[in-house]
């Protein structure tokens, strides 16, 4: 089992996770006035599909993905979208949009008879498939994201941490089922 520690921490002016890279993304807004953050979201993405390191999602994230560079990217051309926080298969860990704000990761979402996930929300995106084990270091590093986030905001319950796929059933999949769970939950605080 991994000791986690508290490597990270949430600066409560600025909404942003230290120490990591922030690279602002155009694709976020104001929560609902007086609205808790009390959910977090694990996504699994790969731009292109099944292809690790590119930069892609960055690019993705940021508004400058050049969506002629594939034929992949014209599914997603549409698409204005962004994460929280994504991290890699390396465990470098990059946000793009501070906690404070909506980011736009969950799309048309429900949890526990609640719409609109993005609203009361926190996504984080892992570089990956639902096919493909995550990597070890993903875990370590999520966990220990988590483990910050909880302390930032309290009301983020066991029971709160949850996947894309089980807010948007029948719609998406990730992180999949080669995320494990339990290995997660046995390493957060």
């Amino acid at each position: 089992m991994t000791v986690m520690t508290d490597t990270f921490k949430i600066n409560a002016v600025t909404g942003l996770l230290e120490p990591v890279a922030y690279r602002p993304s155009p694709h976020h807004d104001e929560r609902p006035e007086g609205m808790p953050v009390d959910m977090i979201v694990v996504h699994g993405i790969s731009l292109p599909p099944g292809e690790f390191g590119s930069g892609a999602i960055e690019d993705f994230f940021c508004g400058r993905l050049d969506f002629a560079s594939h034929p992949a990217f014209a599914d997603i051309a549409a698409l204005r979208v962004s994460a929280h926080l994504l991290i890699r298969r390396s465990g470098e860990i990059i946000q793009f949009v501070p906690f404070t704000r909506r980011a736009w990761h969950a799309g048309e979402s429900h949890f526990h008879g609640r719409a609109r996930c993005n609203d009361f929300s926190i996504g984080i995106e892992l570089e990956g498939t639902d096919d493909i084990p995550y990597e070890p270091v993903q875990y370590s590093q999520l966990g220990e994201v988590i483990n910050a986030l909880v302390r930032a905001y309290p009301a983020i319950l066991r029971d709160r941490i949850v996947g894309h796929a089980d807010i948007a059933p029948g719609r998406k999949t990730d992180p999949g089922h080669s995320f494990d769970w339990a290995y997660l939950r046995g390493i957060l605080k």
